[in-house]
Formats: C-alpha cells, structure tokens, sequence
C-alpha cells in the first residue's frame, strides 16, 4: 500500500459535491483498507440529519451544488450517468467500516428542531474536536473539506 494507512476528513461544507466527494474519498480508502473517520460539522451535519423528523430534509437540505442544481437534482444527474449517488456512497461508508462522527458544538449551532435525530441507519458517534483528534492515528492523512 502506498500513502498512509488511515484518512480522517472533516466534513464542515454543506455544499453537495463537497459533501458526495467527502463520501468519495471516504469509501475509496476504506475499500484500499484504509482506516477512515468522517468528522462532521458545520452545514454539512444536514448529512446525516434523520430526515422522518417533521420539518427536516436531511441531506436533501444541504445547500447548492458547485452548479447551482438542487442536491435531489445533481444526485440524479449522477444516478443517470452511472455515477454513485448519495445513499450509495454512504451505505458503501457505512459496509465498509467508516467510522462516522457528528460534532456536538456543530449540532447544537445547526440550530434543529427539539428532538431532530439522526440517521438511524448510520452508526454515528457524537463527540468533539478533540476527540477527533485523538483519535486520528499518528501520521494518517487529515483533510478539511
């Protein structure tokens, strides 16, 4: 294997393409054995937000992608091109072992409705900052998207 052995990402744009090649990048080194933690914050948090919540989008709501389409508009584009979609890629992240991490400051100033959960069908960790960083094994790839 060339490169280092782990990828931690923090996943802090709400961007749809920043946030679909986060999931990218994320299932391609665990499929290399990889160990890869996706730590997310920001508007990127609507990720992973339980969309059956009442007045809650969940990925749906992340904002625009770098062409200005709605995310439901570019993950159709990608579907139809044989490109992986959203869920694809966060179940492959998911198959695969990702570890997946929500920032508790980051869902506190997210500002959801009282009671808004998270994805049920992802196993994420709520923890903060630091733990993310002590976490992330010594000489590993960090990357901020």
């Amino acid at each position: 294997m060339q490169g280092p052995d782990s990828l931690s990402i923090v996943v802090f744009a709400g961007g749809f393409d920043r946030v679909h090649y986060a999931l990218v990048m994320a299932s391609a080194a665990a499929a290399t054995n990889r160990k890869v933690t996706l730590f997310f914050t920001g508007r990127a948090l609507r990720a992973l937000v339980h969309e059956q919540e009442p007045g809650v989008l969940g990925w749906h709501d992340l904002d625009a992608a770098d062409d200005g389409s709605r995310p439901t508009e570019r993950d159709h584009y990608f579907a139809k091109n044989g490109l992986a979609t959203f869920e694809e890629l966060l179940d492959a992240c998911v198959a695969l072992g990702v570890t997946v991490m929500a920032c508790e400051m980051g869902l506190k100033a997210l500002g959801l409705p009282p009671g808004a959960g998270l994805r049920p069908d992802v196993p994420v960790r709520k923890g903060g900052v630091v733990t993310f960083l002590n976490e992330s094994p010594a000489g590993g790839a960090m990357l901020f998207v």
